[in-house]
């Protein structure tokens, strides 16, 4: 079919509008005008670049226990300041419009949260690419121009609670902690005032679709398109364990840094138990782990990938890559998404793999347990085990425990040993709680000797709560949030300090400065503490006494004013009586 050019303009047959009536005559209407603009015309109706971008990647990793472990990751960089002063930011394009406002509101500098449903284990998992704490976890950095740090925190949760359809306007001053040590910013800038940190945790908060759904909301396609599609809620909360997050930090816009961009970071990581819930096969495919295939990339991402771990069965696919992530070489099968030979004729992907032998799982230089000794419902001890799998390195973490008010703590029963021995903390911050207004926060720096288990233990006595500060079901116990322990760990190869855009998402999240170490978190498990619980039902056995009691009381003595009395004579013999009746006859005066 032939075409044109007037003016510069390229025209076609199929730019003419044709329209077929009823009767056989057809009416062409063609209306060609040949402008001819100039330069400054064009670059004036050029539009601008765009200052913000898009990518999405999902990794797909076998884990050591035969479970899979699927890793969504959505990156959303924004060239622009919210911030600024008198700067107000109305046009938004990729970047979630909600999101924008609260950073620009409330004076947001970080913003990371999550929910999480489940417990990562570590020594059958290995390490999570992002770990997260189960349950609800927030924690914010604001602008050194707040005033009012803990005003903005409060609306801040309760703007949170309405925008993810959570519980976190339950966050308040008696379970917000001020970390000095443990959390420092992800981003740029050189925030060491801790005083614009809050960090708060609600280790029973419960996950469910109600939460999915707005965090998908949040993504340029929604789940329409891209791997968002592979985000089914019955797959996605029927697994063994499933964590979501946002992650919002100032970045460096180029490699310069030169000016700074805000980025803005979606990740789901779920862990299918696909061989031991009746699958009975050393194998996954998308299908049946999310009920799905995939049949486009967003048409807003600049990059959507999927990565295969496939460094235990080489030889899957050409498509190799390698990356250094947590400290081990690992080598991936990359899918391009946005090529249309990913999907083939069918226009449909569907990656499926097999395998035979046991996946080689590198054994985490760190992780944790802690629990609770004692017995009776007055006193208890914590007991909190980091264990150093290194051979021969030793290293220091950083250990944060956040205690509720009604746990009093006896900080001179803290004790530190490692192999028997003790092992003085170099470094330890303790914030005593108030009742009913602020919890215990203890942080501690601690040495790991090499190939050791080191314990902390602290004994609490349980306080008592009024009767209207219990939960609903207060014999189940009273959920304490997880410890968070901190470290630079030894990595085997030398990892990438250089931040560049060619890397993959899920190997750039936690900056890189050491080429022999990485930077590492653990969350150990919540506890579940009992505490001296009355009898709740015992006001109705009261109720029920006194009522018994009142009734039966009240009720005689009402019977006693209200009733009439007469004289009840006894009746006369019969021989009397036939005498009477005689008399009576008679009319003589009865006996």
């Amino acid at each position: 079919m032939s075409s044109f050019k007037p003016g510069g303009i390229a025209y076609s047959a199929q730019n003419c509008a044709v329209m077929r009536t009823a009767n056989p005559i057809t009416i062409v209407s063609l209306s060609l005008v040949n402008f001819d603009y100039s330069n400054e015309d064009r670059k004036a109706f050029t539009p601008p670049p765009p200052n913000d971008q898009f990518q999405e990647e999902m990794v797909i990793r076998p884990l050591y226990s035969g479970d899979i472990y699927a890793s969504f990751q959505f990156r959303t960089q924004w060239d622009t300041d919210f911030l600024h002063d008198g700067k107000k930011v109305s046009h938004y394009r990729l970047f979630p419009k909600s999101l924008g406002q609260v950073l620009s509101k409330f004076s947001v500098r970080e913003l990371h949260i999550s929910f999480t449903q489940g417990y990562w284990r570590t020594m059958q998992w290995g390490q999570p690419f992002i770990p997260s704490p189960p349950g609800a976890e927030l924690w914010v950095w604001f602008h050194h121009t707040v005033t009012d740090v803990d005003g903005n925190w409060k609306e801040l949760t309760n703007v949170l609670s309405g925008i993810f359809c959570a519980s976190l306007n339950f966050i308040d001053s008696t379970n917000t902690v001020e970390p000095s040590a443990s959390f420092k910013p992800l981003g740029l800038g050189n925030a060491t005032d801790h005083r614009f940190l809050r960090y708060a945790t609600l280790p029973r908060e419960i996950v469910c679709t109600e939460n999915l759904t707005p965090w998908k909301k949040l993504l340029p396609c929604g789940s329409k398109a891209g791997l968002a599609v592979l985000m089914k809620s019955e797959k996605l909360f029927h697994s063994s364990f499933h964590s979501q997050a946002v992650h919002i930090r100032p970045v460096c816009k180029d490699w310069q840094c030169t000016s700074t961009a805000w980025e803005l970071r979606q990740t789901l990581n779920v862990v299918f138990d696909l061989y031991t819930s009746g699958q009975g096969k050393k194998e996954w495919s998308l299908f049946k782990m999310f009920s799905r295939t995939l049949t486009e990339a967003c048409p807003l991402a600049s990059s959507s990938k999927i990565y295969v771990d496939v460094t235990d069965n080489p030889g899957v696919n050409p498509l190799i890559s390698t990356a250094v992530v947590l400290g081990d070489r690992r080598t991936y099968s990359v899918y391009d998404l946005t090529k249309k030979e990913t999907f083939g004729q069918l226009r449909s992907l569907n990656l499926l793999l097999r395998w035979k032998g046991e996946n080689d799982m590198l054994r985490p230089p760190l992780h944790a347990e802690r629990y609770v000794s004692g017995f009776g419902l007055q006193k208890g001890e914590i007991h909190t085990c980091l264990y150093n799998s290194h051979p021969y390195r030793a290293y220091p973490v950083l250990l944060l425990d956040s205690l509720p008010w009604y746990l009093r703590l006896y900080v001179h029963t803290l004790t530190v040993t490692s192999k028997t021995r003790e092992n003085k903390p170099s470094y330890i911050h303790y914030q005593p709680s108030k009742d009913r207004l602020r919890p215990h926060l203890l942080e501690m720096l601690v040495q790991l000797p090499p190939h050791s288990v080191t314990e902390v233990t602290v004994q609490f006595e349980r306080a008592l709560l009024k009767w209207t500060e219990y939960t609903p079901d207060p014999n189940h116990g009273f959920y304490i949030g997880s410890s968070v322990i901190s470290a630079l760990v030894p990595s085997i190869v030398a990892m990438d300090t250089n931040s560049t855009r060619d890397r993959p998402l899920f190997s750039s999240f936690f900056p890189t400065k050491e080429e022999s170490s990485y930077f590492m978190r653990v969350y150990t498990e919540p506890l579940l503490v009992n505490l001296p619980t009355p009898d709740f039902s015992m006001p109705y056995n009261v109720i029920c006494l006194t009522c018994t009691v009142v009734a039966v009381g009240y009720g005689s003595f009402y019977n006693l004013l209200t009733r009439t009395f007469q004289v009840d004579e006894p009746s006369a013999p019969l021989a009397k009586r036939l005498a009477n009746i005689i008399r009576r006859l008679r009319g003589v005066p009865l006996l």
